[in-house]
């Protein structure tokens, strides 16, 4: 049986959002349910709403118009919270879509939540937390524009953090908060087999950070962010997707024992062929789930006195103890 489909009331406040960003809001809104109400507040007798024009008819979306009564304050802030209101009290809706980045609408979600619906709110990453963290998802409209490249990641994120783990760092930019995050989520989700399926670790992360979005890193989708860390690893069992932490302490040993194996201690080996060896020989060192590129990029995530590298990390050797 198929899921009954939510509808959402969808509010823009024009003043401050983008023209431009409404059709990515819109099609990010429809994964969720239908827009079965959209009205945008502004009024729209003055020139800088001009480009708003345009995009009300082929969107669907019906102005509200709204005069200042004094200056420098927002009436248009009013009518959107008094018609947010009379569609909660109508009782007709699943839940309400905020396009905003003004923080003075944190109130409103606040009680729209306590009425027991679901509130997205969609602003820009400079909105402020206490209105990012009162919707149950806040989507960033940067990540919903077009042409996002993967290989720029996100530029005002924090330094990559080493406490996580000790025994490797990370190769994206990821504020510490959230990689620490991600990995209460795995360990809270992870079954009596050692493994959390991603779906539930995406829940449990969504819940504690709502702003949390793998496009803000460059991903399109959770699993293929998951990968990007070698803290992780995957595996796919009857088309569920699972996720466990990475046992380092086990790859490590397996990397000094090639080594010594193959040229002993202080002599220098190719990192790429360390990790095709280990990748013709996955099954014994328990990398079934591993190419030969996630092998390499684990190699390259770890640091410390365990293994001596290369200034450019082409090559590692035993350190002589």
């Amino acid at each position: 049986m198929n899921k009954e489909i939510k509808k959402f009331a969808v509010l823009i406040d024009a003043d401050n959002t983008s023209a431009h960003a409404i059709e990515p809001v819109l099609e990010e809104i429809a994964k969720y349910g239908i827009a079965s109400v959209k009205r945008i507040y502004g009024d729209w007798s003055m020139e800088n709403l001009q480009t708003w024009r345009d995009k009300l008819l082929p969107n669907a979306i019906t102005p509200v118009q709204q005069f200042a009564y004094v200056k420098q304050k927002d009436a248009t802030d009013m009518k959107l919270v008094i018609d947010a209101m009379d569609l909660l009290y109508a009782g007709d809706l699943d839940g309400f879509c905020i396009v905003s980045s003004d923080s003075d609408f944190t109130p409103l979600v606040s009680r729209i939540r306590e009425s027991g619906l679901t509130v997205y709110g969609f602003g820009k990453q400079n909105t402020v937390n206490s209105f990012v963290n009162a919707c149950d998802r806040f989507f960033y409209i940067e990540n919903l524009m077009p042409l996002k490249n993967k290989s720029e990641g996100t530029v005002n994120q924090e330094k990559t953090v080493s406490e996580v783990n000790e025994l490797t760092s990370q190769p994206i930019n990821i504020d510490s908060q959230t990689l620490n995050l991600i990995y209460k989520a795995v360990k809270e989700c992870t079954k009596d087999n050692g493994w959390a399926s991603l779906s539930e670790v995406g829940s449990y992360i969504s819940t504690v950070k709502p702003d949390f979005d793998t496009r803000t890193y460059g991903y399109s989708k959770l699993s293929e962010f998951i990968n990007s860390l070698p803290k992780f690893e995957t595996n796919i069992a009857d088309k569920t997707i699972y996720v466990r932490k990475f046992s380092f302490a086990k790859f490590i040993s397996c990397i000094r024992n090639l080594i010594s194996q193959q040229v002993g201690t202080g002599d220098w080996m190719s990192i790429k062929t360390v990790a095709h060896i280990l990748y013709q020989q996955r099954h014994a060192n328990g990398l079934d789930n591993h190419n030969q590129d996630d092998i390499l990029q684990k190699i390259k995530a770890i640091y410390g006195s365990y293994l001596e590298f290369d200034e450019h990390k082409t090559k590692v050797k035993l350190p002589i103890e």
